[in-house]
């Protein structure tokens, strides 16, 4: 969208990220408006037990609401590449929201059994047999980007048992 180019995207090019790894990490935005995500989903055959069991989208007595809305986003991808939750960012400053917000734990995303980056960096990793843990997605990324593929991290997390035996498997 509109808003997605001049906030998301000039957010991630700021930060010198290149087209290919916004691409390789499946970076976005998701819009202001505090329905859009849910309306399209909807709208896309959806269900909306999946919204409410994923935690992207939430309901009340007004209707739906984006849990991420107005935030950068990164997927965050199992080691075989599918998506199983988010990570947002909010760029707007004096805002009364948490900085950083993940996806809640849900039936398939247990974020203490996930390493961001690790799908992007598996092959690296088994190559160099070893691995970088470093603290967020933008570190992940950044080098991912100068050429360091063997990285990853805890997203925010304490680094837990799960995690320490997805990269020794």
């Amino acid at each position: 969208t509109e808003e997605g180019r001049a906030i998301g995207l000039s957010y991630f090019r700021e930060r010198g990220f290149t087209d290919e790894t916004m691409e390789t990490f499946m970076l976005g935005y998701s819009p202001r408006n505090a329905t859009a995500f849910a309306t399209h989903a909807i709208e896309n055959k959806y269900s909306e037990k999946a919204l409410l069991e994923s935690g992207i989208s939430m309901q009340n007595e007004r209707g739906w609401l984006d849990r991420f809305r107005s935030r950068v986003m990164f997927p965050i991808h199992s080691i075989s590449g599918r998506v199983l939750g988010f990570g947002g960012r909010v760029l707007e400053k004096n805002v009364k929201a948490a900085k950083y917000l993940n996806s809640p734990e849900n039936p398939i995303y247990h974020k203490s059994n996930v390493l961001y980056g690790l799908y992007q960096a598996k092959q690296e990793i088994v190559k160099l047999d070893e691995a970088y843990l470093v603290e967020g997605y933008t570190d992940v990324m950044s080098f991912h980007q100068n050429g360091v593929r063997n990285v990853v991290s805890s997203s925010g997390t304490a680094l837990t048992e799960g995690q320490i035996a997805m990269l020794s498997r």
